[in-house]
């Protein structure tokens, strides 16, 4: 079943009415099932009498794609040559034509277009692109001209078709190196420091760590199920499936990921944490590696630090001018706890970062400490977190006190003690920079309040608390105007009539965007400014309800009303928004 994620279902039938594909009554039966009944839309359509093909072609027009009838036509050896087998059945594909030095392949997923930078790194193409057919056509088609090979020869052949050279071109460095390709039988697997060096492993790693680098992914997942090692990246906020990895190669590369990251690779009842330091592309990337075992193996997850995808400029996190101007104003002040607060993987450190790259200046003195220390900055002094030896976040806090900081960063502030500190810094002529986690800005002096500190201590320090989120950005080069249905607006708790005039957008999918829609991420921000009623609601240990009513009154912009300003302004859509502040909101 093709799927139709993103796809207004008012507009898609009025498309299929405008075809004559289907009549009014046919339009609001099908409207009916997939709105009430909650029947998926393309499946809807089917049992409405619409002809798979019109469906297809429409799904094709509305993602900007071309619509290819597979049955019939015949593929030369040549083209089919082009892509190996494993490489065929993994993504779903099948090779249509070549234009110059670009390749057209058949997929009958439209939202899985994450894989054509992958395709386009593995067949040495300037482009590759999709065009669409269906289901059945692209299993008649892998049943014609590839034959099915066993899961073990296929990642041979997969690890195999990468030569030296082509990884040696993404100039990887350190602890990825590459060597000659081995033979996987010849793998013992029983043996896991010998299967860790082994060299198809060495180079499967090596392969799916500079995809995951080249696609800007923040995080690797490998984790391993009852029947299947399941291999994801985290890109955008969002998980995508890279290639299967056979079952039986899950404990090599997982051992060899232990051996790079110097972690103790006979352990495996424990949960272990390391770091691997690697060049690529001519940058420093600092990988931060996690394992946890699971009932059928250890799974793994790789932190990527990549400092060049990271923007540390005050100006590009995405902050309104007024609230940048009022922020600004803070990091200037002598003295105080400014509060960033949020999920994790919310952009906190960032925009901590951030400020810190701003306020750094040869006449101050800046020490931060952090588990880790996340990226390294010139000019700042920076304590790494190890609480196995005593260095905990109270402990460093106190010795930092006497090293004469103007400016302090704790990464995170998790209990009393440290806040404790934290507020002994600030009354002694210290700005403290400091996270926690909570769901919005106001709920965060309830949590100090829990904490056991005393109101009036958190009175007289606190300057500011700001909540955030992150939300995906439109892609800019397949960004469409719509018009969203009255559900969708109520989701944000606005009425049409509201907004009459204002224009939406979203992302229509294509190469650039890996056929999502989004390209980034930006912030929204809530900021709570600790004024002096605010203060006095801090005194009386006010709910957390009535801080945030006083503080909207005051003019507050809340992270849904921030997120609805980014809608507005063409920079992200509905749906991100809603996902992103419901449960801050609601």
């Amino acid at each position: 079943m093709i799927s139709l994620h993103g796809i207004d279902p008012q507009q898609f039938l009025r498309q299929l009415y405008d075809m004559e594909e289907v009549d009014k009554d046919q339009a609001q039966t099908i409207y009916r099932a997939h709105r009430k009944e909650g029947k998926d839309l393309y499946t809807a359509c089917l049992d409405g009498g619409v002809r798979e093909e019109a469906l297809i072609y429409c799904i094709a027009a509305s993602r900007g794609m071309e619509m290819v009838q597979l049955d019939g036509m015949t593929i030369p050896d040549s083209l089919i040559n082009k892509i190996e087998p494993h490489i065929a059945h993994s993504y779903r594909i099948i090779p249509v034509r070549m234009e110059d030095n670009d390749i057209v392949i058949a997929t009958s997923d439209p939202d899985n277009l994450a894989a054509l930078d992958d395709l386009k790194f593995m067949l040495g193409v300037d482009a590759v692109k999709a065009s669409l057919t269906s289901e059945e056509s692209i299993d008649r088609a892998l049943g014609q001209y590839y034959e099915i090979v066993e899961h073990d020869q296929e990642m041979e052949s997969f690890v195999s078709s990468y030569q030296d050279d082509e990884l040696a071109s993404g100039n990887i460095q350190g602890s990825l190196d590459v060597i000659d390709i081995g033979d996987l039988d010849g793998i013992d697997m029983s043996d896991a420091g010998a299967a860790a060096d082994a060299a198809p492993v060495r180079k499967l790693l090596n392969l799916i760590l500079l995809t995951a680098v080249k696609a800007k992914a923040s995080d690797v997942h490998f984790e391993p199920f009852e029947d299947t090692f399941q291999v994801r990246n985290r890109i955008d906020g969002v998980l995508y499936e890279m290639l299967p990895v056979p079952k039986n190669l899950a404990p090599a590369l997982v051992a060899r990921i232990k051996v790079m990251s110097r972690l103790d690779i006979a352990e495996r009842r424990v949960p272990q944490d390391g770091k691997i330091s690697v060049t690529i592309g001519g940058r420093n990337v600092d990988l931060r590696v996690s394992t946890l075992p699971t009932m059928f193996g250890e799974s793994v997850v790789i932190r990527i630090l990549d400092r060049s995808v990271v923007s540390l400029d005050l100006d590009k996190i995405g902050m309104e001018e007024r609230s940048l101007d009022y922020f600004r104003d803070v990091i200037t002040r002598p003295n105080g706890i400014v509060v960033v607060t949020g999920p994790t993987g919310s952009g906190k450190t960032t925009t901590l970062y951030a400020a810190l790259n701003e306020a750094n200046d040869e006449a101050v003195k800046i020490i931060t400490t952090e588990d880790p220390v996340e990226y390294e900055i010139d000019g700042l002094i920076q304590v790494p977190i190890d609480d196995e030896i005593g260095k905990t976040f109270a402990a460093c806090l106190r010795s930092i006190l006497r090293q004469d900081p103007d400016k302090i960063l704790v990464g995170e502030v998790r209990d009393r003690e440290t806040a404790k500190i934290a507020i002994e810094a600030s009354l002694t002529g210290h700005i403290v920079f400091t996270t926690l986690h909570t769901n919005d800005a106001p709920t965060a002096v309830t949590r100090l309040l829990d904490m056991g500190l005393e109101p009036f201590l958190i009175a007289a320090t606190l300057e500011t608390i700001i909540a955030q989120r992150l939300v995906r950005t439109i892609c800019s080069n397949c960004k469409a105007p719509y018009q969203p249905s009255e559900e969708e607006l109520l989701l944000l708790g606005i009425k049409p009539e509201q907004v009459a005039g204002q224009r939406f957008f979203y992302g229509k999918g294509c190469e650039e965007c890996k056929g999502t829609g989004y390209r980034g991420r930006t912030a929204i921000f809530e900021i709570l400014e600790i004024t002096p009623q605010m203060r006095e609601l801090i005194l009386e240990k006010a709910s957390s309800a009535k801080m945030r009513a006083a503080a909207e009154r005051s003019g507050m912009v809340s992270l849904r009303q921030a997120g609805i300003q980014k809608v507005f302004a063409g920079v992200s859509t509905i749906e991100e928004v809603v996902r992103e502040t419901l449960s801050a909101e609601d």
